[in-house]
C-alpha cells in the first residue's frame, strides 16, 4: 500500500466544486477514490486484531446493530495517506466556515500540527475505523467528537459492492434546523466512493447572517448481505 503521497487521487479532485458543494448543501459525495483491490485489502484487514486498539459491539451500547474497530497507530499506509491528503483542503473549508460564523481561523495547514493540538489536550488515541454490518444492522444517528478538540469534517468510504454484496445500508444525514423541522439526506455510495460531511454542524446563510445547523449521521438498516465501511476522523480521542 505504500505510495508517494503526491500520487493520491485526492489531488485530482475538483476541489473548487467540492468547496462550493459543501457551502451549498453541507456535504459532498466524492467519486471512486479506492480501487476494488484497495477496498478488498482493507476488508482483509478486518480480522487482523493486532491492527486495532478497540472493538465496539454497537448493540451493547445501543448505538445500533453491527461492529466497528478503531485502528491503532501506526495506521495502515494507505489509510494514513488518505487522512493526510484530505486534511489541507478540508482545513481551508473549516476555516472558511468559521469566518462565516464570525470566528477566527483555528485549523492549521497540516494534519501533523493539528494532531499536536489534540495531544496537548490529552487526545492521543487514533480514531479512523472500519465498520461491519450484517443483515438487520444499522447505525443510529450520532456525532463523532471524542474530546474538546475536534475537526469539523470527516469522510466515510464504502468498501464492497451495493446490490451485489449487500442491499440497504444507505448513509443518512439529518440536519437540525433552528425553529424548523429536521431535514434528512439519504446518500448511496458505490464501492470505493466516499461521503464528506460535517462532524458537528454547518453554517447556513439567513436573513441576518449565518447560523448553525447541527448535523448527525448514521446508516439505514441493511436488508441483506454484509456491508463494510471505513471512516476517516481527523482528530484523536481522549
Amino acid at each position: 500500500m505504500n505510495r508517494d503521497l503526491k500520487n493520491s487521487p485526492i489531488y485530482t479532485l475538483d476541489w473548487g466544486q467540492i468547496h462550493q458543494t459543501l457551502d451549498d448543501q453541507g456535504f459532498a459525495k466524492l467519486p471512486v477514490l479506492l480501487t476494488p483491490e484497495q477496498c478488498q485489502n482493507f476488508i482483509n484487514l478486518y480480522d487482523q486484531e493486532e491492527l486495532y486498539r478497540n472493538t465496539i459491539n454497537m448493540g451493547r451500547y445501543c448505538f445500533g446493530e453491527g461492529e466497528y474497530k478503531y485502528f491503532d497507530y501506526p495506521l495502515p499506509a494507505l489509510l494514513q495517506e488518505l487522512r493526510t491528503a484530505f486534511y489541507p483542503e478540508l482545513a481551508i473549508a473549516a476555516n472558511r466556515w468559521l469566518h462565516q460564523l464570525g470566528k477566527e481561523a483555528i485549523y492549521p495547514d497540516s494534519l501533523d500540527v493539528f494532531l499536536e493540538e489534540c495531544h496537548e489536550k490529552e487526545q492521543t488515541r487514533s480514531t479512523p475505523l472500519i465498520l461491519k454490518y450484517e443483515a438487520g444492522g444499522y447505525n443510529c444517528m450520532h456525532q463523532d467528537l471524542y474530546g474538546d478538540v475536534y475537526f469539523p469534517f470527516q469522510v466515510v468510504f464504502t468498501l464492497n459492492q451495493r446490490g451485489v454484496d449487500y442491499t440497504g445500508g444507505e448513509s443518512i444525514l439529518v440536519e437540525q434546523r433552528p425553529r424548523a423541522q429536521s431535514r434528512g439526506h439519504v446518500i448511496t455510495l458505490e464501492q470505493g466512493e466516499a461521503l464528506l460531511f460535517p462532524t458537528n454542524h454547518r453554517p447556513v446563510e439567513g436573513k441576518k447572517g449565518y447560523y448553525k445547523n447541527t448535523m448527525r449521521h448514521g446508516v439505514s438498516t441493511l436488508q441483506s448481505g454484509i456491508r463494510y465501511g471505513m471512516g476517516i476522523i481527523f482528530h484523536d480521542a481522549k
